[in-house]
């Protein structure tokens, strides 16, 4: 069976629930402001899906798009990889119901779980299976409904987190272009820092959990911010190493929205121009597994990234979890 090196992006897509949660609005809910949340994030709004908006709903806007943009249609799907943290329901998997909705009959479907470093490890194993030489068409959708699991009485969570999906369709690479190396980490020492403690086997629903608001998002925001910059700058570095570049070479840097704070942080340690980071964070807040390929459809759609230059994405997210991929567009 012939041998494909490397997987390439074909097209991307996104997808943005209509309702904006500003500032101004957070200040009505809890002790906070506009300029406090600007000064500490760098995010004004976020989005917030309908309550009859699911994660598999986003999804399957984010992925029409992309499938359009690349020019394939949903028949010729051989797998699709959805990365979330917030799945419709524990079963089936969100991947199946949008292989469903999609109507991509011969398509093998699984959900990945990596927080937010979700597409990250979503691409690189689309990478390999493409690769194989098994699959010719992966979609890979990062998608979330972060608004169901965020205590909006937590100043210090409800302030960042947002709803959105991002989808890339991958196929076999065609001359140059592609995906050039992926870097993956994880340090589960650290899992504390960012959970939602209850709802799985080790805490299964109860009035007690419930009561205790343990269904929620929990984080350790100061500790977060050190181990992210560090990871994603030495995943990052790894990266580009294994591509064979050197920093300079880097035309782009998508980074996972988490924090403005983070992402310049991370950008400045690296010696890049803050002019070369593709921000998104300001309108999207950070959307977990949807962040990176959110702000790369925009980007892309916008005309900022263009064919054959080369891009950097990377993440960090709970698990912890951490990643990096060079790609020539």
């Amino acid at each position: 069976m012939h041998n494909l090196l490397r997987a390439s992006i074909y097209g991307t897509g996104a997808y943005l629930p209509e309702r904006i949660l500003d500032n101004d609005a957070l200040e009505q809910m809890v002790d906070t402001d506009d300029a406090w949340i600007r000064e500490r994030t760098g995010i004004r709004e976020r989005r917030i899906a309908h309550a009859k908006e699911a994660t598999a709903d986003l999804a399957e806007q984010a992925a029409r798009t992309a499938l359009e943009r690349a020019g394939i249609e949903a028949s010729a799907l051989d797998l699709i990889i959805l990365a979330t943290v917030t799945p419709d329901q524990w079963v089936p998997p969100a991947s199946c119901i949008l292989q469903h909705r999609l109507g991509a009959k011969k398509a093998a479907a699984f959900d990945l779980n990596a927080a937010c470093s979700g597409f990250l490890y979503s691409i690189a194993v689309a990478n390999q299976m493409i690769a194989s030489g098994n699959f010719r068409y992966v979609l890979v959708v990062g998608a979330e409904t972060l608004s169901r699991v965020i205590d909006y009485t937590d100043r210090n969570t409800c302030i960042l987190f947002g709803d959105g999906a991002g989808a890339a369709l991958l196929g076999p690479a065609r001359g140059d272009e592609g995906i050039l190396a992926i870097n993956l980490g994880a340090d589960g020492g650290g899992g504390d820092l960012i959970q939602i403690p209850a709802g799985g086997s080790r805490q299964p629903p109860s009035h007690q959990t419930i009561e205790q608001r343990l269904h929620f998002v929990q984080m350790k925001g100061n500790e977060v911010f050190k181990l992210a910059v560090r990871s994603m700058l030495s995943s990052a570095d790894a990266a580009m190493a294994q591509a064979g570049l050197e920093r300079a070479d880097i035309d782009w840097v998508v980074p996972h929205q988490a924090n403005l704070r983070i992402i310049r942080a991370m950008v400045q340690r690296l010696g890049l121009e803050q002019s070369r980071i593709i921000i998104t964070l300001d309108r999207h807040g950070n959307t977990s597994a949807a962040s990176v390929p959110l702000a790369l459809a925009e980007a892309i759609a916008q005309g900022k990234i263009a064919k054959g230059q080369t891009v950097l994405l990377t993440g960090f997210g709970a698990g912890l979890t951490w990643g990096s991929a060079v790609i020539r567009y």
